[in-house]
């Protein structure tokens, strides 16, 4: 039997941009040829699209790291840079992709579009954006920005109209087989299906909806037990829930006894669950031993305001009533629930654009300067140039950093560190 995963970790990284080219035109005759490097190409990117050929997140459990590639560097005679070749990841529809160190949701691979998670990072420009004409021989060129990653939690929540719910051999399996084209393994089973099953069921022209067979439930599911909890997280986004009860009394059970085990389960996991809207199905109707079981358990779904059904799986009575009701149900019920991203990506370059940037004194007397933002900059300078020095001074100054330093006391000769770059401080 396959493995059924829906919950997997990886690592994503997209491509880092290319540096741009230190170049200048040299030809024959051409005495004052000028700056000719080309820019950086874009990092890759990566993305996520649902498939629904996919049905569980097995491919994850061996390959743990996605990277996109990155972008090209620039080169002389103004060529750019190649771009780095995104990556697209295939996913089950109803996957929820979380940051795995802040917990927000980034996606939900609900819909058909492919979704960007990971940008790339943009490449650098060449020496030629930096000629100017006081400065007609840059020797400096900026590097490309670093791709996005994120450490991703990837959780598949069944899409599914109707979720069957209930205890273990209560019939989920064989009313799915009997309503749909699924065909989950049906036996005697006095333990649960391993894996979740979905189906489309067909009542007429216009009038259809998908089923899934959760996995059954088991007293204390909701702390773990079982693998119901493992399989709770699939009835989040059901609409409508089929609460399957044997009312046979052939294994000695109580039905009402049941009824409240699995409600009480299900509010211990999701309050929300509790309010969900419900359908019992007293299923193996047919071979009850009395009617004293049905009707204490009608008693208590009505009780809880619920419809109740009597059925057989096992030989279709009741069970096209049951559809019928179910269907005219969810035409009065809202959509199945698409979550919100709890906030767009942010753009790495923003990102850097607004990172902040901080002075301090180290115990050894020496100034250091910190913060992400500069570090694009600091790989764009060729310390060995003058007008690179001086480019490279006017950003701190433009940034504020000689105001900072200035107010943290710093004296002429003392020394500066940026990103391990020394340097006397002179005014």
């Amino acid at each position: 039997m396959s493995m059924f995963v829906d919950v997997a970790h990886i690592h994503l990284k997209a491509g880092d941009g290319g540096n741009g080219a230190v170049s200048f035109r040299r030809e024959k005759y051409v005495p004052a040829g000028g700056p000719d490097g080309g820019d950086g190409g874009r990092g890759g990117s990566v993305y996520f699209v649902a498939d629904d050929n996919l049905s569980s997140l097995m491919d994850f459990r061996y390959k743990k790291k996605y990277a996109a590639e990155n972008g090209q560097p620039g080169s002389g005679v103004h060529r750019f840079g190649r771009d780095g070749a995104d990556v697209t990841i295939r996913v089950p529809r109803g996957t929820l992709i979380t940051d795995e160190d802040t917990g927000a949701l980034v996606a939900d691979m609900s819909g058909d579009e492919p979704v960007l998670i990971c940008r790339g990072g943009r490449g650098g420009w060449g020496n030629t954006h930096f000629a100017t004409p006081t400065r007609q021989a840059p020797r400096f060129a900026k590097a490309g920005l670093p791709g996005q990653s994120l450490n991703a939690r990837l959780e598949l929540k069944l899409l599914a109209d109707v979720g069957f719910v209930g205890l273990p051999n209560v019939g989920k399996s064989t009313l799915l087989s009997a309503i749909s084209a699924a065909r989950p393994k049906v036996a005697n089973y006095h333990f649960t299906t391993l894996v979740p099953n979905l189906g489309v069921v067909y009542l007429e022209e216009g009038v259809s909806f998908v089923a899934a067979d959760i996995p059954g439930i088991i007293e204390g599911a909701s702390e773990g037990a079982g693998l119901g909890h493992a399989f709770l997280r699939h009835i989040d986004r059901c609409r409508l829930l089929i609460h399957l009860v044997d009312v046979s009394g052939c294994e000695g059970r109580d039905p009402v006894e049941d009824f409240h085990t699995i409600n009480e389960e299900l509010s211990r996991y999701d309050m929300q669950l509790e309010s969900r809207p419900q359908i019992v199905a007293a299923n193996k109707s047919d071979i009850a031993e009395n009617g004293d079981n049905f009707a204490a358990l009608r008693a208590a779904a009505e009780e809880k305001g619920f419809e109740i059904f009597p059925i057989s799986a096992a030989t279709g009575e009741g069970v096209k009533e049951l559809l019928w009701a179910v269907a005219k149900r969810l035409r009065e019920l809202p959509p199945i629930a698409i979550y919100e991203p709890d906030a767009p990506a942010v753009d790495l370059e923003q990102a850097v654009a607004s990172d902040e940037i901080r002075v301090q004194r180290r115990s050894d007397g020496v100034y250091e300067i910190l913060g992400d933002r500069l570090i694009p900059v600091l790989n764009s300078v060729n310390y060995e140039d003058y007008e690179s020095l001086n480019f490279l001074q006017r950003v701190l100054k433009n940034a504020g950093v000689f105001d900072m330093l200035e107010e943290k006391g710093i004296q002429e000769g003392d020394t500066v560190s940026i990103n391990g770059f020394e340097f006397d401080y002179i005014k």
